[in-house]
């Protein structure tokens, strides 16, 4: 008889977006001839930057001929992004970062989901609330939870991001062996200094435990006193992996490319305390399960490097903060408190009400979507996430139209 993995039995029916698509989905079809602005999930609307579609059609033709065409590239990228992505996204940072220690990906939401196969199913992990559903999901599905009451799973450390600490979480009071740490953050938009990543880099070191650092959303920094990655900590190397994304550097979220830096120098350790190289373990699953990013995507990835496409690159992430501070500037005449929207495209208002209640207002009453906060944990009660990714003259419209149905 074949059987299921009984742990997806302790997922919750309804993942957030699906939630949101059903809603919408239904308001919709009630209402056909509403246009409706969305301002909920993170994807974005503006076109590629030129550079990188010049560089992608280039990529194509180099298939067309015999001379150039390329079959399975290798798996963890080509040479040509990997060692552009080392030189002006870490050593341009004084960040020690070798080319071999950079896995190229179709996306860092598969490999923040992926990496956890590596360890134990028995570790201790500390996650923050509100989080990224992918991280406690996961690790749902692996077993490394209990089952799900009043809003949280039994066996999971919870980190409280709240006003109270300025959204940023406190350090775990019991002993963890797995970090989920994302800054910017998403759903909050809050931002990390320097000094207080590097207390939990020691934090870190001293218990032998391991970071996975999200840094998606770091092209949107503007503030050059913030750290871009964690590897600008001494000693992050030894305990910390990063995840980072094109989707929203470069707007790939439809071309699907991203990285993951796992340092030579990281260890995890096996039953007995023995370490073990962590990016000879992930080079193994890499290698294993995946066939490598397609060549004219890592083309147009690369492109990103070139001046003109950093000089693009960065006018797109101009275009999105222009919208976030939009949205920042309309919420606070209608009262709101919030946080985020200037280093990060999300903005997390505190609505005062019911989270859900407050999402069904906008839709039904606007015609605008958002994101309720319980959907990323239960310290997101109450709150909603708008997010920055769309047209300038729809987001506008979007925030006429919120302040017409609250006023």
């Amino acid at each position: 008889m074949i059987r299921i993995n009984e742990n997806y039995r302790k997922l919750q029916s309804s993942y957030l977006f699906s939630e949101i698509g059903k809603r919408v989905s239904a308001f919709q079809e009630a209402n056909p001839d509403r246009e409706i602005i969305k301002l909920g999930i993170g994807d974005v609307t503006r076109p590629l930057p030129e550079a990188c579609i010049r560089a992608f059609h280039e990529g194509v033709d180099d298939l067309a001929n015999s001379p150039s065409f390329k079959g399975y590239g290798p798996e963890q990228g080509y040479p040509f992004l990997r060692e552009k992505i080392a030189t002006h996204d870490f050593q341009s940072r004084n960040a020690d970062i070798d080319p071999s220690e950079i896995f190229v990906s179709d996306g860092s939401k598969c490999d923040t989901a992926n990496i956890q196969e590596l360890f134990a199913t028995d570790i201790k992990i500390a996650i923050p609330d509100p989080v990224y559903p992918v991280y406690l999901d996961t690790n749902v599905m692996a077993g490394r939870t209990g089952i799900y009451k009043d809003g949280r799973y039994g066996g999971v450390v919870y980190l409280p991001s709240t006003a109270e600490n300025d959204f940023l979480p406190d350090f775990p009071e019991e002993p963890v062996d797995l970090i989920y740490l994302c800054f910017p953050n998403n759903p909050t938009g809050a931002t990390i200094t320097l000094e207080a990543l590097g207390r939990w880099v020691d934090f870190a070191r001293d218990n032998h435990a391991l970071i996975l650092f999200d840094a998606a959303y770091e092209s949107f920094i503007r503030d050059d006193s913030l750290p871009h990655s964690i590897y600008e900590v001494e000693g992050a190397k030894e305990v910390a992996v990063e995840f980072r994304s094109f989707s929203k550097t470069a707007g790939f979220t439809g071309t699907r490319c991203a990285y993951t830096v796992v340092p030579k120098t990281c260890r995890a350790y096996d039953s007995e305390g023995n370490p073990h190289n962590l990016n000879a373990l992930w080079n193994r699953r890499h290698t294993t399960k995946f066939n490598g990013v397609s060549y004219p995507v890592q083309k147009a990835a690369a492109a990103v490097y070139t001046p003109e496409g950093q000089a693009q690159t960065r006018a797109l992430i101009d275009y999105y903060l222009k919208n976030a501070a939009l949205i920042r500037d309309r919420m606070k005449s209608l009262g709101f408190d919030f946080i985020g929207g200037e280093n990060s495209p999300y903005i997390w208002i505190n609505t005062g009400k019911d989270a859900w209640a407050f999402f069904d207002t906008l839709l039904h009453k606007a015609g605008v979507v958002c994101t309720p906060g319980p959907g990323f944990g239960r310290c997101g009660e109450g709150y909603v996430r708008i997010s920055a990714f769309n047209d300038f003259e729809k987001v506008e419209l979007a925030m006429d139209r919120i302040r017409e149905a609250l006023l």
